[in-house]
C-alpha cells in the first residue's frame, strides 16, 4: 500500500479527530488522555491545535490513517528541547512503513527548531520501542507508574534523540 506524508492544518481537524479517537479507544494504555476526554474537544479546538502545533500525517487512498505531533518546550533554559507526542498509526497502514517516515517527518520538522527530541512510551510496547530505536531514540530512563488506566499502572520508557549528534551516539561514547 501506497501512502503520503503531509503536515495536516485545521482543515484537517475532521480527519484528525476520527484517528485520535480510534488510538485512545484502541490503545488506551499508550496515551495520557482518554477517548471520553477527548471525544468533547470540538471541531475548533481540534482545528486550533493543529494549526499551533506541528502535525504530521499518513495519507493512503486519501484518508488519514497515522499522525504524530511535535512541541517545543517553552522557557528560555528549555527551549532547545522538543516532544513528539500522538504517535499512532491506524492498523491498515502498520508493516508499510508509514510509520518511520511520521517519525522522520518529525524529526526533520523539529531539526529547525530543537537539538533534542524526546518522547514517552510504555515499557510494554515492544513494537513502538523497536520503531522508536530505528528512528534514532533511545531509553535513558523508566518513569515507574507514569499511568493509571483500567485499574493498571503503566510504567513509561523516556526516550531521547539528539539533532546534533548521529543516531546512537551519545556524550558517553
Amino acid at each position: 500500500m501506497s501512502y503520503a506524508i503531509r503536515r495536516l492544518t485545521g482543515a484537517d481537524a475532521d480527519a484528525y479527530r476520527l484517528v485520535r479517537l480510534e488510538a485512545l479507544r484502541d490503545h488506551p494504555e499508550s496515551y495520557g488522555s482518554s477517548a471520553k476526554s477527548f471525544a468533547q474537544t470540538g471541531r475548533a479546538d481540534n482545528a486550533a491545535l493543529l494549526d499551533r502545533m506541528a502535525f504530521f500525517g499518513a495519507f493512503a487512498d486519501g484518508q488519514l490513517g497515522g499522525i504524530v505531533a511535535f512541541g517545543q518546550t517553552e522557557g528560555e533554559r528549555q527551549k532547545h528541547i522538543g516532544w513528539v507526542y500522538q504517535v499512532y498509526v491506524a492498523p491498515r497502514l502498520r508493516g508499510t512503513g508509514a510509520a518511520l517516515a511520521l517519525m522522520e517527518a518529525v524529526v526533520d520538522h523539529a531539526r529547525g527548531h530543537v537539538l533534542q527530541l524526546h518522547l514517552g512510551v510504555g515499557a510494554h510496547n515492544a513494537p513502538a520501542i523497536r520503531l522508536y530505536e530505528k528512528a534514532g531514540f533511545q531509553i535513558y530512563g523508566t518513569e515507574p507508574r507514569s499511568l493509571y488506566v483500567n485499574g493498571r499502572y503503566i510504567d513509561e520508557h523516556m526516550m531521547v534523540r539528539f539533532l546534533d549528534e548521529a543516531p546512537g551516539k551519545t556524550e558517553h561514547d
